[in-house]
């Protein structure tokens, strides 16, 4: 007997959960070695998926500087991300000049860049996160958050949705989903704000809820949006019952930065 895709996601999520929860409790190395491996397995993804023809090519030089960017929260100098995305730009642009082929150059210049920048410079918020004082409890909160955003659209839009939320861009959506993914992550955030003892007050914990849920689902939008412009359902098979890496990254990718900039700005 054959395990289903359901099946195949719950045991994905049951062995993956309990793991990433160990890893964000423990934190470095292991957190900041998991967020380079995503970053690097998402890079792949991005650069067959976007351009698969040259794919290869356009990963000797993405790979570094996302891993880089993944690795900049460490690094002292308050000038290391303008200093990254000045030399991402620069010698990207001289990379092009040496390559054989010159059809298609500045869209692929474009790409090789936003690879960078999507993959590499999103995910290093998640290990900003994590260095903020109670970083455990953050960076668990704002996974968790997104998780739940991401849990409630499905259940909420399997079984009530009727009116489609982007058509054109993931004919499965609804905006009874969204909205379910906003009371999932809203709750969610109530839940462990308050478990944790986080210096957040009941606005603030609503808002961040809500804002959590907005941008994880802009985030499934965007690579909704690129999987339909390069024609494929899964980004890849690498993850049973879930696709690829870059399929269960997505909705984080924009909400590290938003839980980063709003425990900086409003909470700290």
């Amino acid at each position: 007997m054959t395990i289903g895709t359901f099946g195949q996601r719950t045991i994905t999520i049951l062995i993956g959960l309990p793991t990433l929860i160990i890893i964000v409790w423990f934190g470095e190395p292991w957190f900041t070695l998991l967020i380079a491996l995503g970053a690097v397995l998402g890079n792949i993804e991005f650069y067959r998926m976007v351009i698969p023809s040259k794919a290869q090519s356009f990963a000797y030089f993405g790979l570094p500087w996302s891993l880089l960017f993944v690795l900049s929260p460490h690094f002292e100098n308050v000038a290391t991300i303008p200093t990254l995305v000045t030399l991402t730009v620069v010698l990207c642009s001289i990379w092009f000049l040496f390559l054989p082929w010159r059809e298609a150059t500045l869209g692929n210049w474009a790409w090789t860049i936003t690879g960078v920048l999507y993959i590499g410079w999103m995910l290093s918020y998640w290990v900003e996160i994590r260095s903020l004082t109670d970083g455990r409890y953050w960076a668990l909160l704002a996974f968790l958050t997104t998780f739940a955003s991401d849990t409630g659209a499905f259940l909420v839009g399997r079984t009530w949705g009727k009116h489609l939320l982007t058509p054109k861009i993931s004919p499965g959506k609804t905006w009874e989903g969204a909205i379910g993914g906003g009371v999932g992550a809203i709750a969610t955030s109530l839940i462990l704000s308050t478990i944790f003892h986080l210096r957040i007050n009941l606005w603030q914990t609503l808002l961040l809820g809500f804002f959590v849920s907005l941008f994880a689902q802009l985030g499934d939008l965007v690579e909704s949006l690129l999987k339909r412009n390069a024609g494929v359902k899964d980004s890849s098979r690498l993850i049973p019952g879930h696709g690829g890496i870059l399929d269960r990254i997505d909705s984080i990718i924009f909400s590290g930065a938003v839980v980063y900039y709003y425990v900086v700005w409003i909470v700290a």
